[in-house]
């Protein structure tokens, strides 16, 4: 065990393992659930190096839920983010140069819990309108392009800084006004891409390296069960159980990234 970043005990690699397994229920199931996997990483391993561990195994979640999803990705809204995301990304990483992992934690939290909040009261003074798979163009209005630029902005920055972009982009996709399977297919495609495009930026930083690779593969099979589950349960949730369990683990992680 003296060979694996931090050294994690048994319970600790127990944790480790429960943690992997409910990555991969969030990406079939309840996206923005895996920011609990995040607080689990940063509490047994030093907080900097989970970030290189959790990625790889984030990756392997994304590759089962495109797999499950992939037909029923929204494209241009994919295409409308990207160019926001990067910018994020490139600004997550310069912060990640000088920022310690209170300053990160802290402002991530507020960032979640923030949005948390701006998502429902969006909802308190929506339309009774209903939603489709196929979301509407929010991205026709000057309102839209703006919204989707500082979601993507903010996303790129939270999943580079702390593979924290999942509760951003759910309430982006929430707000958009996309149905399970519409919401799951594009964030499936949406964090499949990004989250390979980091591999460099963390293997610079010196996240990722031999020793976090050796602790992914003894982690990286617990997606697979966990994955099997929320396949599973997402059929059995109704629409706005889905919503309500999103914006829930969204808060939720906001406050653990505060309170750790």
């Amino acid at each position: 065990m003296d060979t694996l970043i931090g050294s994690p005990s048994i319970w600790g690699m127990v944790a480790l393992a429960a943690a992997a397994a409910l990555v991969g229920f969030s990406k079939t199931a309840v996206s923005g659930a895996n920011t609990v996997s995040l607080a689990v990483f940063a509490a047994v391993l030093p907080a900097r190096e989970s970030t290189g561990v959790l990625l790889p195994i984030l990756i392997a979640g994304d590759l089962l839920a495109v797999r499950t999803y992939r037909r029923h990705a929204h494209w241009p809204t994919l295409w409308r983010l990207f160019p926001a995301v990067a910018v994020g990304v490139v600004i997550g990483t310069a912060f990640l140069f000088w920022a310690d992992d209170g300053a990160v934690r802290t402002s991530i939290g507020e960032i979640l819990l923030l949005m948390a909040g701006v998502t429902l009261w969006r909802r308190r003074s929506a339309t009774d309108e209903a939603p489709t798979d196929e979301a509407p163009d929010d991205g026709a209005t000057r309102a839209g392009r703006v919204k989707a630029r500082s979601y993507g902005i903010l996303g790129g920055f939270t999943t580079m800084v702390a593979n924290a972009g999942g509760p951003v982009m759910s309430l982006y996709l929430l707000s958009a006004g996309f149905r399970k399977l519409g919401f799951l297919g594009t964030s499936a495609w949406f964090f499949l891409i990004v989250n390979t495009a980091k591999v460099p930026f963390s293997v610079g930083l010196g996240l990722i390296d031999a020793k976090s690779l050796l602790l992914d593969a003894l982690l990286v099979a617990f997606v697979v069960p966990g994955a099997i589950i929320g396949r599973y349960c997402v059929d059995r949730i109704d629409q706005r159980l889905f919503e309500r369990l999103v914006i829930g683990a969204t808060i939720l992680g906001g406050v653990q990234l505060l309170l750790r």
